[in-house]
């Protein structure tokens, strides 16, 4: 692992941030109103939110080189690019709850698999232990959060078909 500027990591790091702050304005239709999230996979969350963006820019082993291994950096690229495309397609939506967590290509609560499994697959693209170990805190608090968000829609949308 070689410490140095990764323009990869970076890219990577923007197509993140970017969405999550227009985001902040367009918020899904009743989003205050879900249940707390649960306090471990919050933390968890954190720690791989930190621990990711503290990393992703620093080693230069995310950024690419002529190898064999160049298809690990492409599969990334490709689901960081689900992801953006995840974002357009819930920007020009009603903007409602199930749109925000809904599944693409049949990939569930795609909105936080896509870039947990985009940075994994950089993590094995640059041989980057210390990406791969925080990615697991991550997508456990993350998509978890997300998932239990999903149910609890699923739940309300189910308890209004009874009704």
């Amino acid at each position: 692992m070689q410490i140095g500027f990764s323009y990869i990591g970076l890219i990577w790091l923007l197509g993140l941030f970017v969405p999550n702050i227009i985001w902040l304005r367009f918020k899904p239709e009743g989003y205050e109103t879900l249940k707390p999230e649960d306090r471990i996979l919050q933390i968890l969350e954190r720690i791989g939110e930190v621990e990711v963006t503290m990393i992703a820019p620093i080693y230069r082993d995310f950024n690419p080189r002529a190898e064999i291994r160049l298809a690990w950096l492409v599969a990334s690229a490709a689901l960081m690019l689900l992801y953006e495309v995840w974002w357009i397609r819930y920007f020009r939506s009603r903007r409602r709850l199930e749109d925000f967590y809904s599944s693409l290509l049949g990939i569930p609560v795609a909105g936080a698999v896509l870039p947990v499994a985009a940075f994994a697959l950089l993590a094995v693209y640059g041989k980057n232990i210390h990406l791969g170990i925080f990615v697991i805190p991550l997508a456990i608090g993350h998509i978890g959060i997300h998932l239990g968000h999903l149910k609890e829609l699923k739940n309300g949308e189910e308890s209004e078909d009874k009704s």
